[in-house]
């Protein structure tokens, strides 16, 4: 099993700072961040579009270049913070279709996708996910013409039930899962049991740890807070299992969100101990 890192592990570097977390002494550049892979031990990497600064041919064929000249797996991740607005938003459907050019052109296979978020998460999903339905059955015709595969993320949105209901209706071979273990957990769906059905669609992976925050609002979505992995309540090494069994092709990419209190401003230890600890779970699967 290959082990890799999302690219939002670093948000807050990026200059994306939650209320109530410290922005960064300093700011780090796309370019900077690209330059610290090698020094990762990873082998792969999913880049989030939304701290990619440039998309025109020049830029993204260096990024392909320098991915390649790593050896690197890669995923191209549209969609945050709110993808498809639950199926609402028809302009951003178009801005979706244009990035799987940019996902082919960084030499990516997988494009993650978002077809909603916690902020509609209290709107009646079946109206969502009838639309939604509509926007991937379209979307995927055209990803496949491009040779690329589109994994949507349970975004603190949809359960285990409601993606797998998803994928059974758009019904095409290039529509899959990006497989976010935290995310589960955050909408009370046990990260196990959502593997096991879904563990055959899964194309890509979020893997994060989570433990419970003293003082923050139960109902709040960093209520759950990200620790490495390891030290929270999720079983990533069953998660792992699972994936292995099915003949899971991609890679564990470590990614951080809201970083647990104990952890602030700790982000690259994090990750570091996070690869480390799913080097290990590979070692033993």
């Amino acid at each position: 099993m290959k082990v890799g890192i999302d690219s939002y592990c670093y948000h807050r570097h990026f200059g994306e700072v939650y209320p109530g977390q410290a922005a960064p002494e300093t700011l780090l550049s796309f370019e900077n961040f690209m330059l610290t892979l090698e020094g990762l031990e990873i082998d792969g990497i999913s880049l989030e579009s939304c701290f990619i600064p440039r998309f025109d041919a020049s830029y993204l064929s260096a990024i392909k270049a320098q991915l390649d000249e790593l050896g690197m797996e890669r995923v191209y991740a549209w969609g945050h913070p709110d993808g498809l607005e639950g199926g609402k938003n028809e302009a951003a459907y178009d801005e979706m279709i244009e990035h799987i050019a940019h996902a082919s052109a960084i030499g990516a296979s997988v494009m993650r996708v978002v077809g909603s978020s916690l902020r509609y998460r209290s709107e009646p999903h079946g109206p969502q996910l009838e639309k939604l339905t509509r926007m991937f059955s379209d979307a995927t015709a055209l990803a496949r013409r491009a040779g690329v595969k589109l994994a949507i993320e349970n975004h603190i949105d949809y359960n285990s039930d409601e993606i797998l209901q998803l994928l059974k209706d758009v019904n095409s071979p290039n529509l899959g899962v990006n497989f976010d273990s935290g995310n589960f957990l955050r909408v009370l769906d046990d990260p196990v049991e959502a593997m096991h059905k879904l563990a055959p669609h899964v194309l890509a992976t979020h893997i994060k740890d989570l433990r419970p925050v003293k003082g923050v609002p139960a109902d709040a979505w960093h209520f759950f807070s990200c620790v490495p992995t390891g030290d929270g309540l999720i079983q990533n090494e069953g998660l792992a299992r699972i994936l292995s069994q099915h003949g899971y092709e991609g890679f564990l990419a470590v990614e951080i969100d809201f970083l647990h209190p104990a952890y602030e401003g700790r982000e690259d230890w994090v990750v570091r101990e996070s690869i480390r600890e799913l080097r290990a779970i590979a070692a033993n699967l």
